[in-house]
């Protein structure tokens, strides 16, 4: 058996998203699904460095466009939400394991945006016929009215924002779900200018055990800084490894 990288299509809510499903060279392996920002795609970086150190390390790897971004159907205005956003990741993941490619081990990857679609979706995946391996969660806001330097300006993707987008469909406070978390990775950037840091101190007292905060000094949203990158890789395949460490044994 031999690595695989698959281009997937799939339906939600009457839209046809687009992903990438990678699989390592085992039958069964345990799968990540991740979920990117508001403004992203299945190509973020963190995304595609996951995709790589997993496959390579015997688990297998989803990532997709949301409705409105990327190669997948759908208005970025007029389609975007976190509810929205949260019926995608469910559809991908149901997808997914239709396809009997990997196991019934999920867990999950958000950034941003994407991270508030996890905890928002983590209570309905644990009432799926899953086990619910864990998360790791990078930058994520748990209030919508936290969030600092609004993306209004048009760019090559979309035309500008008015404040309405953000007040009708981006209004959000998932405090409340926070607590059906555990095995959750929290990382977060201290000088992170669109998301307080104080989003990820929430987040952590909230969750259940087992939980890890990283506070890494004088990070940005983006995580630019090629030191927060490579902790980021070491800590999160680390993290996925023991989150899977229940599965047999994850070697070719």
């Amino acid at each position: 058996m031999e690595k695989s990288i698959q281009n997937i299509e799939f339906i939600s809510e009457g839209f046809w998203l687009k992903g990438v499903l990678h699989l390592p060279a085992i039958e069964k392996p345990p799968l990540v699904v991740g979920s990117h920002g508001l403004e992203g795609s299945k190509e973020s970086a963190k995304q595609k460095v996951l995709a790589r150190l997993l496959v390579e390390n015997g688990m297998a790897f989803f990532r997709f466009d949301h409705r409105g971004c990327g190669q997948s159907q759908g208005d970025f205005v007029k389609d975007t939400s976190l509810e929205k956003r949260t019926m995608d990741y469910l559809s991908a993941i149901q997808h997914i394991l239709s396809l009997n490619k990997t196991s019934r081990d999920i867990a999950l990857f958000g950034s941003s945006m994407g991270g508030a679609t996890c905890i928002n979706a983590w209570e309905r995946l644990s009432l799926m016929d899953i086990r619910l391996s864990g998360a790791i969660l990078c930058s994520s806001p748990v209030r919508s009215r936290s969030v600092v330097n609004i993306p209004t300006k048009a760019n090559e993707n979309r035309p500008a924002l008015p404040l309405s987008f953000f007040k009708e469909n981006l209004l959000f406070d998932i405090l409340d779900k926070i607590s059906d978390l555990s095995n959750v990775l929290i990382f977060h950037g201290d000088a992170d200018k669109t998301v307080p840091v104080s989003n990820a101190h929430e987040l952590f007292n909230r969750a259940n055990e087992p939980k890890r905060l990283i506070i890494q000094k004088g990070g940005d949203h983006q995580m630019t800084s090629e030191k927060d990158q490579g902790e980021f890789e070491a800590e999160a395949l680390a993290w996925y490894l023991r989150c899977f460490r229940h599965t047999r044994k994850m070697t070719p």
